[in-house]
């Protein structure tokens, strides 16, 4: 089970989830950052540090935010 990115970064990124993964499972998206789920190590680093509260382990994702997990997904599947 891997992190995932939510809304709250479009637009923000500000990046500190980045300098924070030990496993650089964090990648740059047009509008957001992304987290490989196959690189992720479910460290929970980054959601100690994003400045936005914009990530979540996967099983802890709101509701209304449940179609960013296929967002990270897809991201990493073109």
């Amino acid at each position: 089970m891997a992190f995932v990115i939510t809304s709250p970064c479009i637009g923000e990124k500000a990046a500190d989830c980045v300098e924070t993964c030990p496993v650089d499972a964090i990648h740059e998206g047009e509008e957001q950052y992304f987290i490989d789920p196959d690189t992720c190590i479910d460290c929970g680093a980054c959601e100690a540090v994003c400045p936005v509260s914009a990530i979540f382990q996967e099983d802890f994702v709101p509701e209304e935010e449940k179609d960013f997990i296929a967002k990270n997904r897809d991201f990493f599947n073109k």
